[in-house]
């Protein structure tokens, strides 16, 4: 595969005003001319190996950052809002897509606001009589999915509230007794900690808070903690949430709740003891949910959220599908992107681990653009803790390009070499340019498809 150019003329833009220089005196001091600074912040020219190094030694960037998901997240997102019927005729090139999410990233945010604002607007006309019974006509983003995207394009890091975690779990860089520290500040602030057979999970009232004995102990450990960020980083909280300024007050309450979701697993596993913990163990998510006391489910995605500035880990991606392969939790730090709506490829192997319980599955694979992965998955079973409470199963989904496959112990004994081994898989049938899928549910809609009723090959029609 063809080594793809590096360009990052808005991430050239960002540093140079964060440091306060002028282009004249930004170029000096990476030893590029004037008009080459310019060529390059304007995405004219790709950023050369010689400004990357300088990059790193002048001003100690960590050079990661320059390729950092944003823009392949955004190209994913548009071609996705893109394969809708109503552009059927106006579908840019690839190069174009990447030139706006590029060039101009907050033009290429606000073209798909404009679209889920259509869309939903044109959901709601399909079902009139729901409509009518709703209040309000606001065709905004749901709150549920204005959330989604705030962590999306965050890269699901969130430096000052997971410094705090750490601080809170690993004071002098280690961890110390997690449950004893919860309790300590419970304590000093007059309130009394109690388990009891309760179906809520958590609970906190007249200086009482009751954690349910119902679940597992990880899950009682974490929602622990996540009292413990509300009581604790409620400042940080409140102005990390001012900085997202989300639409509605709702959108706020359910960040709120992500955030203090978020502290909660950063102190149960604290960053920097669980990097050089995974490291160690080569990624091992039986040994490290033992050696943490946490779920595997909970393992799976603190791996993907290590994306701390000069510290980072494998870049990961991790999903959450239910059994209708409905995607509940998505997230990737690497160029796998989720379809926004509908389900994921049914090629992958996350959709086999229902079938196969308690069991690791191991897939490698490549996407329509080229780049290969290897990807792991798992059932996750959570019990409702009584006979009559329903069992919520789920699988999950972690995964990474094959060039890093050699940190994970489940890629051993794989040939990572042999292309033949690779399967193909897609983001979603309706943007997936594969023309001979077998599991195909939808043609795609930016190709032109031939139909012939005397003839029937492994689609009832041809791709164009």
């Amino acid at each position: 595969m063809a080594t793809q150019k590096l360009y990052a003329g808005a991430k050239l833009r960002e540093t140079r005003a964060r440091l306060g220089l002028t282009q004249k005196a930004f170029a000096t001091k990476l030893g590029v001319s004037l008009p080459y600074l310019n060529q390059m912040e304007n995405n004219h020219r790709p950023v050369s190996a010689a400004v990357v190094l300088a990059l790193a030694g002048e001003f100690g960037l960590d050079v990661t950052e320059l390729s950092a998901g944003d823009a392949e997240r955004l190209v994913s997102d548009m071609r996705e809002a893109l394969a809708d019927p109503v552009f059927a005729d106006t579908m840019p090139p690839l190069a174009d897509l990447r030139l706006a999410a590029s060039n101009a990233p907050m033009l290429a945010r606000a073209f798909l606001e404009l679209h889920r604002a259509y869309r939903q607007n044109h959901e709601r006309l399909a079902s009139l009589d729901e409509a009518l019974g709703r209040e309000g006509g606001a065709t905004r983003a749901s709150p549920w999915e204005e959330v989604r995207d705030f962590f999306h394009y965050c890269d699901n890091y969130i430096d000052a509230v997971d410094r705090a975690a750490e601080r809170f779990a690993a004071p002098e860089g280690e961890p110390v007794d997690i449950d004893r520290q919860a309790r300590a500040v419970l304590a000093a602030r007059g309130i009394d900690l109690r388990f009891s057979d309760s179906p809520d999970v958590r609970a906190l009232a007249a200086g009482v808070l009751t954690i349910s004995t119902r679940t597992a102990g990880p899950t009682q450990r974490f929602q622990l903690l996540h009292q413990i960020a509300l009581l604790t980083q409620a400042d940080l909280i409140e102005a990390t949430l001012d900085l997202a300024r989300f639409q509605s007050e709702a959108a706020r309450a359910i960040a709120k709740i992500g955030l203090a979701n978020y502290f909660a697993g950063a102190a149960l596993l604290p960053y920097r003891p669980f990097l050089r913990a995974a490291q160690e163990t080569r990624h091992d998510l039986e040994r490290l949910a033992d050696r943490f006391g946490a779920s595997i489910e909970q393992i799976a995605h603190r791996l993907s959220t290590l994306q701390r500035p000069g510290m980072k880990g494998i870049p990961f991606f991790f999903v959450r599908v239910d059994q209708a392969g409905t995607i509940t939790k998505r997230h990737s730090a690497t160029r796998l992107q989720f379809a926004r709506f509908g389900g994921a490829c049914p090629l992958w192997n996350v959709h086999q681990a229902f079938e196969t319980p308690g069991r690791f599955l191991r897939q490698l694979a490549e996407t329509p653009d080229g780049v290969r992965y290897f990807c792991l998955a798992r059932d996750v079973s959570k019990s409702g803790g009584s006979f009559h409470a329903p069992v919520r199963r789920y699988a999950i989904g972690l995964g990474c390009e094959v060039s890093h496959a050699a940190g994970l112990v489940y890629a051993d004994d794989l040939d990572l070499a042999n292309a033949r081994a690779f399967e193909p898989i897609g983001i979603s049938c309706r943007i997936c340019d594969r023309t001979e899928c077998h599991q195909r549910s939808v043609p795609p809609l930016e190709r032109r498809l031939r139909v012939d009723p005397d003839r029937r090959g492994l689609l009832p029609y041809e791709i164009g």
